[in-house]
């Protein structure tokens, strides 16, 4: 954690389209607020684009006025900002250890049950773990696994996040202008 900092996770949700993760950057650069992490996939809306952003910020103030400016882009369907009491989210993170050092360790059962852990490939050589959670669990896991086994390979995934509403927000606004355009549409053949 960054002092006294919090750390949001900004949504935003576009089409697929070249230059919208540059025009994003570049609005976050000229706040001077680092990109923690970053993912982006396809949404629950066809044609639509979620990116997620975690930054830390000292001000609320600071993530309005953020999430104002990118929304400003053509671009920009929608952006919002939340802090972790709004979301269900999780991290991947990928461990490789040794398979000498998980042995003289003790079994890969014992480290499966006791961490929670997928694994993924064991061969002579190496041992590759799974492990889905807070970053506090795959960072902790990270630090224990280092300290007692020593990890030869490590990768965290940006953070992956769902609000606690029963659905995306965006997806009421994309109800209201669908409704708009019906009303539009029924006015002008009324003409």
């Amino acid at each position: 954690m960054d002092g006294n900092k919090t750390l949001y996770t900004i949504t935003i949700f576009s089409e697929n389209t070249v230059g919208v993760l540059n025009q994003i950057t570049t609005i976050f650069t000229r706040r001077q607020l680092n990109i923690e992490t970053l993912s982006v996939s396809p949404s629950a809306i066809r044609g639509i684009h979620k990116f997620t952003i975690t930054t830390f910020s000292d001000s609320e103030e600071v993530m309005k006025k953020l999430v104002r400016l990118i929304d400003k882009r053509v671009d920009i369907l929608k952006a919002y900002f939340n802090t972790n009491e709004d979301l269900v989210h999780q991290e991947l993170a990928l461990y490789k250890l040794s398979t000498e050092k998980v042995m003289e360790h003790g079994s890969i059962e014992y480290l499966v049950r006791k961490y929670n852990i997928r694994v993924l490939e064991v061969n002579k050589d190496c041992v590759v773990f799974l492990k889905a959670g807070h970053y506090e669990e795959t960072q902790g896991l990270f630090e224990e696994l280092a300290d007692t086994i020593g990890v030869l390979q490590f990768v965290r995934s940006g953070r992956i996040a769902i609000t606690k509403s029963k659905v995306e927000r965006l997806s009421d606004m994309l109800a209201k202008w669908e409704q708009q355009r019906i009303v539009i549409v029924n006015s002008e053949s009324a003409i």
